[in-house]
């Protein structure tokens, strides 16, 4: 099925079977990160109606690798961003090393230390480098102040998701997961007396 965004027209193949039984699916445009849910034609025989134009205003899509077409139905929103920090406010805790483990992806089992309060993970050119085709240069950041991680996505082209939710700005606690590309990475935070 096809799925067209209402906010940028760019238009995806979305395959059926990634609906997994469910009557719709939170889906996000690639191009202008847009966040909409899909119904699952599968499950409603008749065609759907026509989206109003307040339902329009953003749409979802995500590419996948194989599909079928198939239209756009409803929208959802984001919610509020997490206020950023400037970096006077930045500082690694005085009790706690912190580190970031690839639990998933091209470099699976390397962990990264985390050696200062704002750390930028990209595929190039930043302060974590993942060998991950997937990855944006600078795809995203850390930015940490005291016992506070934020994990904040830099504009990244595939972008920053905390488990199927495509995130801006997001407060991440310790074994928290998060994805970049095609890796899953966990921030890991060891007490220390």
């Amino acid at each position: 099925m096809i799925i067209t965004c209402d906010s940028c027209l760019a238009r995806y193949k979305y395959d059926e079977n990634r609906f997994e039984g469910k009557a719709s699916k939170k889906v996000r445009c690639t191009k202008c990160m847009a966040i909409f849910e899909i119904a699952n034609p599968l499950l409603s025989q008749s065609a759907p109606a026509a989206p109003s134009a307040a339902s329009r205003d953003e749409t979802i899509a995500r590419l996948p690798k194989e599909g079928k077409p198939v239209e756009v139905t409803t929208r959802q929103n984001l919610g509020a961003a997490v206020r950023r920090l400037d970096a006077s406010e930045l500082k690694l805790p005085a009790h706690a090393k912190l580190s970031l483990a690839v639990i998933a992806g091209p470099e699976s089992g390397k962990i990264f230390l985390i050696e200062k309060p704002r750390v930028v993970i990209g595929r190039h050119d930043a302060d974590i480098n993942v060998d991950d085709p997937e990855i944006s240069r600078q795809h995203a950041a850390l930015e940490i102040s005291g016992e506070k991680v934020t994990l904040v996505d830099l504009g990244s082209t595939n972008g920053t998701f905390m488990g199927q939710e495509p995130v801006k700005e997001s407060v991440i606690e310790n074994q928290g997961e998060f994805s970049i590309g095609g890796s899953t990475l966990m921030l890991i935070v060891t007490r220390q007396a």
